[in-house]
């Protein structure tokens, strides 16, 4: 079975680093986005094996939204 998750990417001096707002707690680095994509697919991978079938099949999120906001500084 396979399914799709969001995927955040930040990058900074230091690298990359990934996580998937559908599973909390889930996250992983890189030093480039290509390898912060490696990781993050297996991070999500054993996240998800580590919950039961009917966790699995629930989706905690019907939409993932990113946008910005102004604000002063």
């Amino acid at each position: 079975m396979t399914r799709r998750i969001s995927v955040v990417i930040e990058q900074d001096q230091d690298g990359c680093y990934a996580w998937c707002p559908e599973l909390r707690g889930c996250q992983s680095q890189g030093a480039t986005v290509e390898e912060a994509l490696s990781n993050i697919r297996e991070a999500a991978e054993l996240f998800l094996e580590t919950l039961t079938d009917e966790e699995r099949l629930t989706s905690p999120h019907q939409l993932v939204l990113t946008t910005s906001i102004e604000v002063h500084a």
